[in-house]
């Protein structure tokens, strides 16, 4: 393709049309962070018993104290057991408080919840002892649902264009997320989530991709940083909101309902220029690259306008594009790899915000507060950095964090709170620098396919954190264990990668990253800024060298 990136240059790297686009992520991306972390808030651990109800029959006079003093064991507290009780037997009330109950088994007729407790996933679907698991397990499908949707709406998103994928995501997720709150069994909340999970998944992936292409290089990472700011102002909202409603349900509309209000999006989403030309639609391609003009106040010269021409009809890309030449291939696996180890470790931390000791809702308020920052930095290091070393240096800090958890007495809460605030800033900026380096990384054949692709990866970790976190039970270390190892290893497979600092997006799979990369850095291994550039076609192809620490 040719010509796309210098129209866009005349149009404006970041003018009010881009600043526009932009602004129209904010409400996705709250309504994402609440669908993200909700069911965190849903399933609150309250007191419970067996329902023992069955020795009423026989007295119906005794108090609540007497009958369970009767028919609950005591654990090693002296406490009542919350998952048995004595087995139901037909004598009467004097032979039970003479000889006492000794049989046990597990609860029969469900369990009994304070009555002030409002209505929760556990109170409601009995989320408790032998189905306790089950929570978990259902945060496994919602992430099942973003892995599902990475792998449906990346593939479709470079097929039918980003709009319109866009658009059905934001329905979607309107709909279901609505739906849940009506829901008569928990299987059917774990189908719905699922569900919503598939379409937070397509607008997270479609909405980097449209604000990547209409971006300027230099304000590419701000861009997509904006809206991943918005997503961890969502998360605050998302303490309050919780804080304010406890009833499940009524909190699952609040959360769900304003994603309604995008539908105007329909009417002033733009599609993607460089898209449109990928596919051979350069007349639309002009008409929108002409609107966008208007609105930064610039004009775009005609001899341009007439450049817009693909240099051969382009097919869609597909997974296999990925595989077929060395230099794509080599990078699909280790971006897949790095984007599994920030999704297990970023979900391994914030799923667990009810196991840190401290209260739920200060410690989601500073786990999305402290993302911010790490956002805001994740910039300016970028952009001083490289993408390479930040990738790399916050996918080790973060790991090392978790594993300097492990050796935390439990005892100790403010200290581990601490240090999981400290792994989720650091797994912050490493995901944030996922997005922003892949998106440079890939093609804009492929561009889309490729962080879908690496997208599954994460919603792999994603799928398996809840589940990692039940290992618990044989020792509280093991999962965090577990967590920090994985971004350790990948930050190391960070620095096999080629670095795209100021380099023009790729349009097709024949800009080897690698080889040329290569290339530069043994023609200029005394440069000073190590980038040569190449004429191909009449267009300055610019690469950046691979560096090693």
């Amino acid at each position: 393709m040719s010509g796309v990136g210098e129209i866009l240059k005349a149009v404006g790297a970041f003018g009010p049309f881009q600043k526009r686009l932009v602004l129209l992520t904010v409400l996705p991306c709250l309504s994402m962070a609440f669908h993200q972390f909700c069911q965190l808030f849903m399933v609150v651990d309250v007191p419970h018993h067996c329902n023992t109800s069955w020795i009423l029959a026989i007295d119906p006079s005794l108090t609540e104290e007497e009958q369970l003093n009767l028919t609950l064991p005591r654990d090693a507290d002296g406490e009542y057991d919350e998952c048995s009780m004595y087995s139901p037997v037909d004598w009467n009330l004097s032979s039970i408080v003479a000889y006492g109950l000794n049989t046990t088994e597990k609860c029969r007729n469900g369990w009994v919840y304070p009555s002030t407790q409002p209505p929760s996933l556990l109170t409601e679907f009995d989320l408790v002892c032998d189905r306790k698991d089950l929570n978990g397990i259902s945060q496994s499908f919602y992430m099942l649902g973003l892995f599902l949707g990475s792998m449906i709406f990346g593939p479709l998103s470079d097929r039918i264009g980003r709009r319109p994928v866009i658009l059905i995501s934001i329905l979607i997720q309107g709909f279901f997320g609505v739906g849940i709150a009506f829901v008569p069994h928990f299987y059917v909340f774990m189908a719905f989530r699922c569900v919503v999970g598939a379409s937070v998944s397509g607008i997270t992936m479609t909405i980097l991709s449209l604000a990547t292409e209409w971006v300027g290089v230099s304000a590419r990472p701000k861009a997509v940083l904006f809206s991943h700011c918005c997503f961890a102002i969502g998360q605050m909202i998302l303490a309050g909101l919780s804080y304010g409603i406890r009833n499940w349900r009524l909190l699952e509309i609040a959360g769900s309902a304003p994603i309604f209000v995008v539908f105007f999006y329909i009417w002033v989403l733009p599609e993607s220029a460089r898209w449109l030309v990928t596919k051979g639609k350069i007349e639309e391609a002009k008409k929108v690259l002409q609107k966008a003009a208007s609105v930064n106040k610039s004009t775009i010269p005609a001899e341009l306008l007439e450049q817009l021409k693909p240099e051969k009809k382009t097919k869609s890309g597909n997974i296999l594009d990925l595989f077929r030449k060395k230099h794509l291939r080599n990078l699909t696996l280790i971006m897949s790899c790095i984007w599994f180890a920030d999704s297990l470790v970023y979900y391994g931390l914030s799923l667990n915000v009810t196991n840190f000791g401290l209260d739920i809702y200060l410690t989601q308020l500073a786990f999305g507060a402290v993302e911010i920052p790490a956002r805001i930095g994740c910039i300016f290091a970028l952009q001083w950095f490289g993408r390479k070393k930040t990738q790399g240096v916050f996918l080790l800090l973060s790991g090392l964090m978790c594993l300097i958890i492990t050796g935390i007495p439990e005892d100790q809460l403010v200290v581990t709170t601490v240090l999981a605030i400290i792994g989720k800033f650091t797994a912050t900026a490493s995901f944030s620098t996922s997005y922003v380096y892949s998106a440079e990384l890939f093609p804009t054949v492929v561009r889309q396919t490729g962080v879908g692709l690496c997208s599954m990866a994460a919603r792999a970790a994603g799928i398996l954190a809840p589940l990692i976190h039940l290992l618990d039970q044989y020792h509280h270390a093991i999962p965090i264990a577990i967590y920090g190892s994985a971004p350790v290893v990948g930050g190391l497979l960070c620095y096999l990668l080629p670095e795209t600092r100021g380099v023009d997006l790729p349009d097709d799979t024949r800009a080897h990253s690698h080889s040329s990369a290569e290339i530069c850095e043994n023609a200029n291994r005394s440069s000073e800024n190590g980038c040569v550039k190449e004429k191909d076609g009449g267009q300055d192809n610019e690469f950046t060298k691979t560096t090693y620490f």
